[in-house]
């Protein structure tokens, strides 16, 4: 704690700095999509969001697309490895599959399991901006949202007509452990046409584990392209490949004789063409994902080979009625299938319907209700009203939201376990009679605009669950099915859990300072307090190991041709119990990465030093994987 007193004092004096120094407008009210799926500024859309920029990748101490979001404020990452191995996102205390990751607009949550969400197949080289949505949206995207939605928008997609640009970067890192990275990427566009694709390879022999290493090769591949035909109309196409082997001891069991490894290979199309003239725009997206996932206990054991689809299409209608309204409309409708020697075979289709309506009632209110009608053929109809207000005078905003959510089970909460012969005692068994979650959020929150270079924000939220859906420790003689269980054991079971209550306060803030060309400083911070209480007598995995207390930052400060960058979090849970004795899981850690970098040639050449887990803190964030100790690597990247 002694740390994390000291890093808030540091924030606060350089908060307070800003009054005397030079000031330059920034952008701390950005233009967001994801709240209402029409272009919208931030402070009207009344919801907490955080827009960042996709350059930050680069600037900041990371390694992937989820150690950057890791690190931004009220955003929870457990990993179990590092670099983009594998990691669950959480927000507001909901477990992970109740975060909706989005590419484009388009959903890519797995329909095997949310394990795999952090796994988005786009290379950082083509991320425009990644804007964070906190809280309820399941009335504008269905189910899933629940927590909330993380929105990648990439260069291409948001590419505007008439435009000229060029630009092409690179990056080669190595480091401990036998680390190569590996990135590149470019964007292209004249007049009518824009061009983008990239790469990112991460691959080390790994530190060292229970008599193995933690090894990795991940590699994602995307290309990406938009032409505009006449002055209305516009079509665009994404693909991308990401393809991840690696150790997963003790990913999903804390058994001592797991020896794991996994590869998951995924392949994404996006097409998309819009339409917009006048008041009106039509836009339709359809989607296809396709994954392979090769799961191996250890070498003596039969792997588990899984075959995961969705298939999507979203269609969009938006009149804009006058300056101060506008009403949008969408029909949405997914398919999932899985073909599995664990889980068997099975496919699900669902569609949608909602409306949206945006209203400036004056120059200081804003209402924003929507109202979505889902249609599942396993659990059938659901209604899900949203209403989100916000108001402004002067440098402060109000804002609240109130909506209900929903998620259905993914074929592993239905159907883990339910083909092999014999399934050990203390394994995960799927649950084919789960019902939908349900569950009523609402928040309220202020956004205050001290001045052009800073913004602090704070709220307070609730979500009331029913039937959340989370994995109980159960014994064989209480288990539903057991035709292939252990006589006498304990299994974790999935299960619809009566009636979960979370509740928290989250506070951010966010300070940008250029003094001049090359001499700036930019802060975003943010902590959070959460509780959730359960009407089970026993803990559920997931509900139990979310932060009680979470504190994450990023620091980036350059002077002329020296920039240096931290960025970390501070991790407060519920002690737990019951896991592996040769890997306790952190009740609380500290972590700090650490980038200096010196920039060469007018920023066309940069060499920098990283060291990840810089304090050498040995901790795990989930079931008692054991997350890397310090870290050391440096590098050289170009930019043209």
């Amino acid at each position: 704690m002694k740390s994390i007193k000291a890093l808030t004092g540091c924030l606060f004096i350089l908060f307070c700095s800003s009054a005397t120094a030079q000031e330059k407008e920034i952008e701390l009210d950005p233009i967001t999509v994801t709240a209402s799926v029409t272009p919208l500024s931030a402070s009207k859309t009344g919801r907490n969001i955080l827009v960042v920029n996709g350059e930050e990748l680069s600037k900041l101490p990371v390694n992937s697309i989820d150690e950057l979001i890791r690190y931004l404020p009220g955003i929870e990452v457990q990993s179990r490895g590092p670099m983009g191995t594998q990691s669950n996102i959480t927000i507001r205390g909901g477990t992970f599959q109740q975060v909706l990751i989005i590419l484009d607009g388009v959903r890519l949550n797995d329909p095997l399991t949310g394990h795999f969400n952090s796994y988005i197949p786009v290379s950082p080289a083509e991320i425009d901006r990644i804007e964070i949505l906190k809280g309820a949206s399941s009335a504008v995207y269905g189910t899933e949202a629940v927590g909330g939605v993380v929105h990648i928008i990439t260069k291409t997609f948001a590419a505007q007509k008439g435009k000229q640009q060029k630009h092409l970067n690179g990056q080669v890192t190595a480091g401990d452990y036998g680390l190569r990275n590996a990135q590149a990427g470019f964007v292209w566009q004249k007049n009518k046409t824009a061009v983008s694709g990239g790469l990112i390879q991460n691959v080390t022999d790994g530190q060292p584990l229970r008599g193995t290493n933690g090894f990795f090769n991940l590699t994602t591949v995307s290309l990406s392209a938009k032409h505009f035909a006449g002055n209305n109309a516009s079509i665009a196409y994404r693909f991308g490949y990401d393809d991840r082997n690696f150790n997963a001891q003790n990913f999903y069991t804390n058994f001592l004789s797991d020896s794991a490894t996994e590869r998951v290979i995924s392949r994404w199309h996006h097409l998309n063409y819009t339409y917009q003239k006048n008041k009106h725009r039509f836009s339709f997206d359809a989607g296809v994902k396709d994954a392979s996932d090769k799961y191996q206990f250890r070498k003596a054991s039969a792997a588990n080979t899984n075959r995961s689809n969705i298939y999507q299409a979203l269609a969009l209608y938006s009149y804009k009625i006058n300056n101060k309204a506008t009403l949008t409309s969408g029909t949405q409708f997914i398919e999932r299938s899985i073909k599995s020697n664990n889980r068997g075979n099975h496919s699900i289709a669902a569609t949608g319907l909602f409306v949206i309506y945006n209203q400036e009632l004056s120059e200081r209110l804003n209402l924003s209700p929507a109202v979505r009608v889902d249609w599942n053929e396993r659990t059938g109809w659901e209604l899900v009203p949203q209403l989100n207000f916000s108001y402004r005078y002067k440098k402060l905003k109000l804002r609240g939201s109130a909506g209900r959510s929903t998620r259905d089970a993914d074929f592993t909460e239905r159907y883990n376990n339910y083909q092999p012969l014999l399934v050990s005692s203390g394994s995960r068994i799927g649950n084919p009679d789960l019902e939908a979650e349900s569950s009523f959020s609402y928040e309220a929150g202020a956004d205050y605009f001290a001045n052009n270079e800073l913004k602090i924000s704070a709220g307070w939220f609730q979500r009331f669950q029913s039937g959340l859906i989370d994995y109980v420790n159960t014994a064989y003689a209480d288990m539903p099915r057991k035709d292939n269980l252990a006589p006498g054991g304990i299994y974790s079971l999935a299960k619809n859990i009566e009636k979960v209550n979370t509740r928290g306060v989250e506070t951010d803030a966010q300070f940008n300072k250029t003094f001049s060309t090359h001499h700036s400083i930019t802060i975003t911070a943010g902590a959070v307090w959460m509780k959730s209480a359960s009407s089970d007598t026993v803990p559920s995995l997931y509900v139990s190991n979310h932060a009680k207390l979470l504190f994450n930052y990023n620091f980036q400060y350059r002077y002329k041709a020296v920039s240096m960058a931290l960025n970390g979090l501070y991790k407060q849970r519920t002690p737990q119990t019951g896991n592996a004795a040769f890997v306790q899981i952190s009740k609380d850690y500290f972590l700090l990465n650490a980038k200096v970098e010196a920039h060469l040639m007018e920023d066309k050449l940069g060499i920098f030093i990283q060291a990840d887990n810089l304090l050498n803190k040995h901790y795990s964030d989930i079931l008692g994987t054991a997350m890397p100790d310090r870290w050391l690597m440096g590098g050289l990247k170009i930019s043209l």
